[in-house]
């Protein structure tokens, strides 16, 4: 036994010696460990931007639905503060704006206060829910032929620990459903044919020219069931259409010019914003807490009055005076430990409606008005006030009266 032990320790002994000549042997070429050379540092390349070949459709995103009840008196039942809802609605446009325009994927991505204006594409959203914790919205997506892509709901929860992680200074906790809404968009555009995409395109400028003569661009077109098709096209060299083009274009500029609004809106609130979410969170999750518990203490607190009644039951029935005092006891220590629980569960509940009304009280107000501008169109000039929207009314009536102004040419008498 002694001989096989010292065998097997000859045997592992070469086996140490026979690695490290071959080690020796290979290292005369590559030293694996130690300082490298500066050939063996490869630099990281940054990652390309992938580009998705598809016709780049244009998308207006409307100002959400704040989703408020259509009973104010279920605000509070619903821990909304409407004013902050609203605010989050042009919020909430805005960053599914930014979510669209880092896939790459689109053209012109805009902001605006409906779905009057003009693009290929609309993404329409819906807050559901927005308490700090949870997010959820509800995202529709047509194009300008009124066909539906998807209509589908996306929702996120906040980490419990988002907040204190320090990797995630900066960070909006709500992104990621965002995130998700766009690339479900770009997975619906890669399943569309690139024929009928170039379509939608060409039935973008039918339409926008139908604002201004129905006439001369509505034969192009076909309805049936709310949804229009292509039927036809001018030709290129038509003076209308061409008008129309340049109209168009002057459209698109003032489009662009009103995406500063939106985002000058959410930088002014970004601040105050940022930290009701991070005390709304916390604000929920206390709320929660106190209510399981409340939930839990009222549960015993019943439990150990039960015991008290059955308790002083089996007490009255024993026919000896022992068991009948221990009943009675027993009856008299579970009913107050009961009780007192049950008060203890009273004073937990009010801590929960204390969180749900400092729930109610966060969020404040914010002026949706526009600076008023002054705009132009060959030599004409007009100024626009209001809120975004009203601005935009105005502005397609100002463009609508310079077509006609074109389309009317001055008579000599």
């Amino acid at each position: 036994m002694m001989l096989i032990r010292k065998s097997i320790a000859v045997i592992v002994a070469c086996s140490f010696l026979l690695s490290g000549c071959a080690a020796g042997s290979s290292g005369s070429s590559k030293v694996s460990d130690g300082p490298q050379k500066s050939s063996a540092y490869v630099k990281a390349k940054p990652e390309a931007v992938v580009e998705i070949q598809k016709p780049k459709l244009d998308i207006i995103i409307p100002v959400f639905d704040p989703g408020l009840p259509d009973d104010p008196e279920e605000y509070a039942d619903e821990g909304i503060w409407p004013e902050l809802r609203r605010a989050e609605a042009s919020r909430f446009a805005y960053k599914m704006k930014l979510a669209i325009e880092e896939t790459n994927a689109f053209g012109a991505v805009r902001v605006m206060p409906d779905a009057k204006a003009t693009g290929d594409l609309y993404v329409v959203g819906k807050i559901i829910e927005s308490n700090g914790e949870n997010v959820e919205i509800n995202i529709k997506v047509y194009d300008i032929s009124g066909n539906k892509w998807f209509d589908k709901t996306f929702d996120h929860e906040v980490a419990a620990d988002f907040h204190s992680n320090i990797r995630n200074k900066g960070k909006d906790p709500y992104d990621p459903v965002f995130t998700a809404a766009a690339d479900r968009l770009v997975e619906e555009l890669m399943d569309q044919d690139d024929a009928q995409l170039t379509k939608l395109q060409a039935l973008t400028d039918l339409r926008f020219g139908e604002n201004f003569s129905e006439q001369a661009f509505s034969r192009y077109m076909k309805r049936k069931g709310g949804k229009v098709s292509l039927i036809g096209y001018p030709d290129q060299d038509d003076s209308m259409l061409k008008r129309v083009q340049a109209i168009r274009i002057r459209d698109q500029l003032f489009t662009d010019r009103m995406q500063p609004h939106y985002e000058q809106f959410n930088q002014q609130m970004e601040e105050s914003y940022t930290m009701w979410q991070k005390q709304s969170f916390n604000e929920v999750r206390a709320a929660r807490e106190a209510r399981n518990a409340a939930i839990g203490k009222a549960v015993a607190g019943v439990g150990l009055i039960a015991v008290a009644v059955l308790s002083a039951i089996a007490g009255a029935r024993s026919n000896t005076y022992g068991g009948a005092s221990a009943g009675t006891t027993g009856a008299i220590v579970a009913g107050q430990i009961g009780a007192g629980m049950l008060g203890e569960s009273s004073k937990m509940s009010e801590e929960a409606k204390f969180h749900r009304e400092a729930l109610d009280e966060l969020g404040q107000s914010i002026d949706g008005e526009m600076a008023p501008q002054v705009v132009d169109f060959e030599k004409t000039t007009t100024k626009l006030t209001g809120s975004a929207k009203e601005q935009f009314a105005q502005w397609r009536a100002f463009l609508k009266s310079m077509y006609e102004q074109e389309a009317t040419p001055d008579v000599q008498l």
